[in-house]
């Protein structure tokens, strides 16, 4: 063996160094992936349009916070959500390569991760906007992660329509952000993405039939 050899780390060595360097940054991404952006976009429009449909009108610094909660709220409803099925998110084509059934992501960190945002964005609510405000996303967020995510997904086909009411309290909770109180434009509101998703999810789910066979749900 050459002096060269020797002071050349192994192969495998030097992918591990590279890695663990690569690391934080891409643990940055990985974080982000589990907050599921996309729904968070969605839940984010639906409580904008709330806020700005609801009569009156709040301080431009509050209406940014009670979207930035929200918006902290949905992702941490989804990371905890991810964390909870990451068993049969292995064995659908649509999830096997998210952060946490990859790998690429502790399951036990994800989950304090969704908690804390969780426990953040509801106290965020509370101090900066209104306690009725805060009410409603903490109960959205429960809604989802335990009648939606632990008891109704993997027991019924009727999950999407018990646990669509979590998808549709975000303009709900955009409109008390402002009135304080739920008006009967909050509820029409409730009522059309209630009722708006379970077609939506139903199509996707007939497109995606034999991910759910495989993962039992």
């Amino acid at each position: 063996m050459s002096p060269t050899d020797q002071n050349t780390p192994p192969a495998d060595s030097a992918d591990q160094s590279i890695a663990a360097e690569a690391q934080p940054r891409f643990r940055v991404v990985e974080y982000a992936l589990i907050l599921k952006p996309r729904v968070m976009s969605l839940v984010v429009f639906t409580a904008w349009v709330g806020l700005m449909m609801a009569p009156g009108a709040i301080p431009h610094e509050t209406a940014i916070i009670a979207i930035l909660c929200i918006a902290i709220g949905a992702g941490a409803s989804g990371a905890i959500n991810m964390w909870y099925d990451r068993d049969i998110d292995l064995h659908m084509a649509r999830t096997m390569n998210r952060p946490i059934p990859a790998g690429r992501l502790n399951p036990l960190e994800a989950l304090t991760f969704g908690v804390v945002l969780s426990i953040g964005s509801v106290v965020g609510m509370a101090v900066y906007v209104n306690d009725l405000s805060a009410i409603l996303l903490a109960s959205t967020i429960l809604y989802y992660v335990f009648i939606y995510t632990v008891w109704l997904k993997r027991r019924t086909p009727q999950n999407i329509v018990i646990g669509g009411a979590s998808g549709a309290l975000p303009p709900v909770i955009g409109w008390v952000a402002v009135t304080g109180d739920v008006g009967l434009g909050a509820i029409a509101l409730f009522f059309i993405i209630f009722l708006w998703t379970p077609p939506h999810t139903w199509a996707l789910a007939l497109f995606r039939r034999g991910d759910y066979e495989n993962a039992g749900v």
